[in-house]
């Protein structure tokens, strides 16, 4: 992190705690008060001197006092509006929404996961080209224990920093706000989905910006489904009015077994805890579509999730003995998996041949529609002196041209870029192979501490252990209700600890 330079006065200052959801917020810093304004340099030269002889030199004496005072008003005023400019920054230079860019020169080191250097390489050689005296140093980092590396080095760790869109709780301490005067509310608010607006909101300011949105979708495998006679995937959880298109028929035409009950292909991966990837996330989807709270695991609503989570299982479409869900589909072992799109690079790499589609996940009972979202945002640090620099990059980088650039270096490494975050470029990815069913459903993504892979060895983790833990609790003949109850207790000291609310 570099320290050159003076720290901008609406910047955020360290705190140590606050209510993430709807809690105090530090107040703002205010500006230091400027000197009143500055007379009127007519007034200050007093009268004009009256008309002098034509014998007179013209460096006469009063007209040298003229022209002394003159200069000495002008040389003032230039010096007040040097001090303002010193004490107010850069904003009296630009105008809100326009770059805050330092007089001097200034070094951000932004971490980044998952990303190599290459893939924002020309943003950041663009906006230094545009900005000479800023340099991004980009680092990629390792995920595992990354959480507690960003805080463990908070006072002198990096400038920029990527983290999940359920960590705010986590990092509280760390991230600073976002400015007006470099992107307002209303702008935040037109630009991104309404998961990112409640994402990373605490009071009336906002702590991050997206770069792209991800969540739960439902990945199949076309030839399968075609083999069984489905010629479209489910849209439903359970049979509807009309009959047909459901979850649970889709499964059991899809699920094959041999003469002894073995499961030769299963129709869904779910109901276990050992082999199915982001089954935590799963689990909370049913919990969302069946009106249920994870801050409430002993009510009826959250026993039905548990019960249609655990059917699959239980009715032998899946079961302990297969291997891990994601090795699963790849090696055509199960027709259907409901997974972040970001799973579909991982399947399509081991398995090019493989035809994969994806779709919306099945509604609810209600037709109602909702998933899990599961992504990465950017925040700047509290401890950084280059705050309002380090929020002008990052509203760079999510400008609409720079996605569209992100988005196509990407697919030049993968199959396939990031979705889109802003709302303006959804229609980008209209009729996209892969990423078509995350930007449908962007707006009726919620957010859930139960997201795999995050490796954040807090919220996530913690959660999803006590649900993991009242999964097996009920494959071993534990009752739903006591399982949830056990699970409920330790859920409610993670969530305390993290004051959500």
């Amino acid at each position: 992190m570099d320290d050159k330079g003076n720290q901008d006065k609406n910047q955020s200052q360290p705190v140590t705690s606050g209510n993430v959801f709807g809690g105090n917020v530090p107040e703002n810093i205010q500006p230091e008060e400027v000197a009143p304004d500055v007379a009127n340099p007519n007034d200050v030269l007093g009268t004009i001197p009256p008309d002098v002889s034509q014998d007179v030199p013209v460096y006469e004496e009063g007209k040298r006092k003229y022209l002394i005072i003159a200069f000495a008003g002008i040389f003032f005023v230039i010096i007040v509006v040097l001090i303002v400019r010193y004490l107010l920054g850069n904003r009296f230079i630009f105008p809100a929404g326009t770059p805050a860019i330092s007089d001097k020169e200034v070094t951000l080191t932004y971490w980044g996961l998952w990303e190599e250097k290459e893939i924002y390489e020309p943003l950041i050689n663009e906006f230094q080209k545009k900005y000479p005296k800023v340099h991004i140093k980009y680092e990629k980092q390792s995920p595992q224990q990354y959480r507690e590396k960003l805080l463990a080095r908070k006072e002198n760790g990096p400038d920029l920093f990527r983290f999940h869109n359920t960590w705010l709780p986590e990092i509280q301490e760390m991230v600073a706000f976002l400015p007006d005067e470099v992107m307002s509310a209303q702008e935040y608010e037109k630009t991104f989905y309404p998961v990112a607006q409640k994402d990373f909101k605490i009071g009336d300011k906002y702590y991050g910006i997206p770069l792209y949105i991800d969540g739960l979708v439902l990945v199949y495998n076309d030839t399968l489904l075609k083999q069984a006679g489905i010629s479209a995937p489910p849209s439903a959880w359970i049979e509807q009015s009309g009959g047909g298109g459901d979850m649970l028929s889709a499964v059991g035409k899809l699920t094959v077994r041999d003469a002894n009950n073995t499961l030769i292909t299963s129709g869904f991966a779910a109901g276990t805890s050992d082999n199915v990837e982001h089954f935590s996330g799963l689990f909370g989807l049913l919990l969302a579509l069946n009106g249920g709270d994870l801050k409430q695991l002993d009510n009826n609503q959250a026993v039905g999730a548990l019960q249609l989570y655990r059917k699959f299982a239980e009715d032998n479409y899946w079961n302990s003995s297969m291997p891990n869900s994601i090795s699963a589909f790849i090696q055509g072992k199960v027709a259907m998996i409901i997974v972040p799109s970001w799973e579909i690079l991982v399947i399509k790499a081991q398995n090019p041949d493989l035809v994969v589609k994806v779709a919306p996940i099945p509604k609810g009972l209600d037709g109602k529609s909702i998933s899990i979202a599961d992504y990465w945002a950017e925040g700047v640090s509290r401890y950084s002196k280059n705050q309002l620099v380090a929020w002008q990059f990052l509203k760079f980088l999510s400008a609409y041209d720079s996605e569209l650039k992100l988005f196509e270096q990407q697919s030049k490494t993968r199959l396939f870029g990031n979705a889109y975050s802003r709302v303006d470029l959804a229609e980008k990815l209209s009729g996209h192979e892969y990423l078509t069913s995350v930007i449908s459903q962007a707006n009726s993504y919620i957010s859930l501490p139960l997201i795999a892979r995050t490796y954040d060895g807090g919220l996530n983790d913690e959660i999803i252990q006590y649900l993991r833990n009242a999964i097996t609790a009920t494959s071993q003949g534990v009752d739903y209700q006591a399982a949830l109850v056990t699970a409920k207790s330790g859920v409610d000291q993670v969530l305390s600890r993290y004051k959500i609310e």
